[in-house]
């Protein structure tokens, strides 16, 4: 099987791609011509302005549809794979009282302005994704929900105060690249207040995080969208509580 490979539109391999963006420019058949342009311009030949709507008086989104002669390698994408086993929440609870001989505390909360707690909710709420039950159902596992818009200096003095093993980060705003910035703030107050030794494991997720940019953000592991409550409980065991098999794998 080739691992070169191009988009596919009406047929295989026609390299035909959607691209919507908006234009703050008022909406005119000039301005579907500059939204034509700078389709052309980020290599799409032919390309057709196939949808318009003004957005407000002073704004038009746009939806193109064209060609790009652009390969893809899939053999050279790099991701970050998942380096540790699953766990059933019954093999979590087993590996967190054998190992740590108390329950497992995890802190978490969305940062700085942003006040969309679905992320966070989904992974600690006992209703959690995706057919998965939240943090909240792990019988060994104690959760702190500390909800939205908490302070930086906030979840360092409650994440002292519970002794957490592990803080969960959600960043959902990501206006002006916030989430990055948010994140970096929170892990470098981490690392102040706490020896080397002593901190607690730094987790973050949202849908714009890019999960190989854990090191350049300073934390322990970055989750992107579609993360369940599974995963990061299992990832929880893999780095807190683990066990011969996940301590191989990880």
């Amino acid at each position: 099987m080739s691992t070169i490979v191009r988009p596919y539109g009406d047929t295989t391999g026609d390299g035909m791609v959607q691209l919507s963006f908006t234009l703050p420019i008022p909406h005119s058949k000039v301005a579907e011509g500059a939204a034509a342009q700078l389709a052309n311009k980020m290599g799409m030949d032919p390309a057709l302005v196939v949808h318009a709507k003004p957005m407000g008086p002073d704004f038009t989104f746009f939806v193109v549809y064209g060609r790009v002669h652009h390969l893809v390698d899939v053999s050279k994408v790099e991701v970050v794979e998942r380096d540790y086993p699953l766990l059933t929440p019954k093999e979590v609870n087993a590996a967190v009282k054998r190992s740590l001989r108390r329950r497992l505390v995890v802190v978490g909360a969305c940062i700085g302005t942003d006040a969309h707690t679905v992320g966070i909710d989904a992974i600690l709420n006992i209703k959690g994704f995706a057919g998965e039950k939240g943090l909240e159902y792990y019988r060994e596992v104690k959760v702190v929900n500390l909800g939205a818009q908490v302070s930086v200096p906030q979840l360092v003095e409650r994440a002292r105060a519970e002794k957490a093993d592990a803080v969960l980060v959600s960043q959902v705003v990501t206006q002006r690249d916030a989430h990055l910035l948010n994140t970096r703030e929170m892990s470098a107050a981490f690392r102040e207040s706490y020896p080397s030794d002593r901190r607690p494991l730094l987790i973050v997720g949202g849908p714009r995080f890019d999960e190989s940019a854990a090191a350049e953000l300073g934390v322990d592991r970055v989750f992107g969208r579609g993360t369940t409550p599974g995963e990061v409980a299992s990832y929880l065991v893999a780095q807190l509580a683990p066990t011969p098999s996940t301590r191989k794998a990880s």
